[in-house]
């Protein structure tokens, strides 16, 4: 490997960005990095799902739900209700949308935290949405981590609030946005997440007025955030490029699939179903390193340098895909699974809220997790300070057998 002094680096990273590998790193596709054919799916049953309906999108200001609002709009639908509660960047996607120009389509665009019912309901009552697509979320595993209340707040109260008015208002279908991170938890966005997917659950059971749906999907490449748009700053400056673990495998989706399925499943979807893309096999986050670094021109290793820095907190070395009462069922197109929601027994939902909401009041972390762990038995930490409540949980378990 070439050894650089340190005086020597800084003249090495300027190099690299004025030279030709370095325009082949912002050039390239990110479908290039995925071993296999992009999925597209049929456009026709979700063009009859959204034309001339009254849509809502939250989150939508976020990287899913910008992309969901471009492609929604395609399909005219009569009125999309826009929420985000960044002001700056819900402002910048209203003046994106209205330079488009697109006639017949009328613009709602709402500052709010979809937690605050107050604010909720009186948009619900005006505007009456048809359709949900729930984008909004915290979805940062390792910050989370260090913010339970935010993720609990946001993830778990945000979605029971949506979800009762939307019982409440008759809309016909919410589709939640997910994650394969709620599958066997090991962070708290995964296990916040899961608990969204029981309240929805939950309402199919009791409703009969909504239809509650599940999108679930892996990494969506070039995210705010997620590991893409790192690897790149990384090799722009010439490395190292900083991995976990050596072994960390993660399902990637490019942002277009993302979305088609979240329309997919909205289009063709029913109560309680899962859907799931087959985005083929695990990608080892070393061979992708390694792929961008080629696709520069460069060697791994050799030109610019990998790393392991260890697992993040709350990190698995490997994400499933669905659960071990999860059975995924064909469907309609070869590279789309659908699954039902695994029955929870003894889970009173309401119960278990209100456990949440004094343990927020408190502030306690430790307090907050405990119950979402007492609630969701399959949720372990990771390389997290919530494991100790793990080894607490199993020293009790003991103690009651043995007794």
């Amino acid at each position: 490997m070439t050894d650089f002094s340190s005086n020597e680096i800084p003249q090495f990273n300027e190099d690299f960005r004025k030279s030709r590998y370095h325009q082949n790193l912002l050039n390239f596709k990110l479908e290039d990095l995925l071993d296999r054919e992009a999925i597209n799916l049929d456009n026709k049953n979700i063009s009859e799902f959204i034309k001339n309906k009254r849509i809502l999108i939250t989150g939508a200001a976020g990287s899913i739900g910008r992309n969901l609002v471009k492609q929604i709009i395609l399909f005219k639908p009569k009125r999309l209700i826009l929420i985000d509660k960044s002001e700056s960047a819900i402002y910048e996607l209203d003046e994106e949308i209205r330079e488009m120009r697109i006639s017949g389509i009328e613009i709602v665009s709402f500052i709010g935290d979809v937690s605050d019912d107050k604010r909720m309901k009186p948009l619900f009552q005006k505007n009456q949405p048809q359709i949900i697509f729930h984008a909004a979320a915290n979805k940062h595993v390792p910050l989370l981590e260090r913010n339970a209340y935010e993720a609990i707040k946001t993830n778990i109260f945000g979605t029971k609030v949506l979800a009762d008015l939307s019982v409440e208002f008759w809309v016909e279908k919410f589709i939640l946005i997910s994650t394969d991170k709620a599958v066997n938890p090991s962070n708290v966005m995964g296990v916040t997440k899961r608990f969204a997917e029981i309240i929805l659950q939950n309402l199919n059971k009791t409703n009969n007025s909504t239809q509650f749906i599940v999108t679930r999907f892996g990494n969506v490449l070039g995210t705010k955030g997620s590991v893409i748009p790192a690897f790149k700053k990384q090799i722009d400056k010439g490395g190292p490029v900083e991995i976990t673990h050596a072994d960390v495998k993660r399902y990637f989706i490019t942002m277009n699939e993302a979305c088609q399925l979240v329309l997919e499943a909205g289009a063709t979807g029913h109560a309680n179903e899962i859907f799931t893309l087959d985005m083929g096999e695990l990608v080892l986050l070393k061979a992708l390193a390694e792929k961008m670094i080629r696709l520069t021109g460069l060697q791994p290793n050799d030109d610019i340098e990998i790393i392991y820095i260890g697992l993040r907190p709350g990190e698995k070395l490997v994400e499933e895909r669905s659960g071990i009462d999860e059975e995924d069922t064909p469907a309609h197109h070869p590279k789309l699974r659908i699954s039902r929601l695994a029955v929870v027994d003894g889970f009173e939902v309401g119960h278990v809220l209100t456990q949440l909401e004094k343990a927020l009041d408190t502030g306690e972390d430790n307090e907050m997790i405990q119950i979402l762990k007492d609630t969701i038995p399959e949720y372990i930490s990771h390389n997290s300070e919530f494991e100790k409540l793990d080894i607490l949980r199993a020293v009790k378990a003991e103690k009651n057998i043995t007794e």
